[in-house]
């Protein structure tokens, strides 16, 4: 269902996942999920980003937002969470990486987005984001 009841456990999943993003820490505990309390496989990893993925409401659609990197224009479905207040969340495009070993780069687009209208959040694998 979508409206203001997805808004208050979306919110608290980005907020964990802002706040680990942040703290550059681990803290060891944690089921693995996308609120685990550490970034990585375990809490001896060194990344600093969960990469996210929306899905829209309701018709769960994945939401891709544009992007220019290196004056080449693309479009990204995998996002950094950089903040969120109220229902809204403010994120960073990320963009595939031409580098092995890295599979994306920061871009510099962002863009908020009501919570009301997102239907899912799906968490990709943690990694580190150079020029964060």
């Amino acid at each position: 269902m979508c409206g203001n009841n997805n808004c208050d456990c979306l919110r608290d999943v980005l907020c964990t996942i802002v706040k680990i993003q942040k703290q550059g820490e681990c803290i060891d505990g944690g089921l693995q999920s996308c609120d685990r309390p550490y970034l990585g496989v375990n809490s001896n990893s060194v990344y600093n980003t969960r990469p996210i993925t929306f899905y829209t409401c309701p018709s769960n659609t994945l939401w891709t937002m544009p992007y220019t990197l290196d004056g080449t224009d693309g479009t990204s479905s995998v996002f950094r969470v950089e903040a969120v207040e109220d229902c809204c969340c403010t994120c960073r495009v990320l963009a595939p990486s031409t580098t092995e070993g890295t599979p994306y780069v920061a871009t510099d687009s962002f863009f908020t987005i009501n919570l009301n209208c997102v239907g899912a959040i799906q968490c990709l694998d943690d990694t580190y984001i150079a020029c964060i």
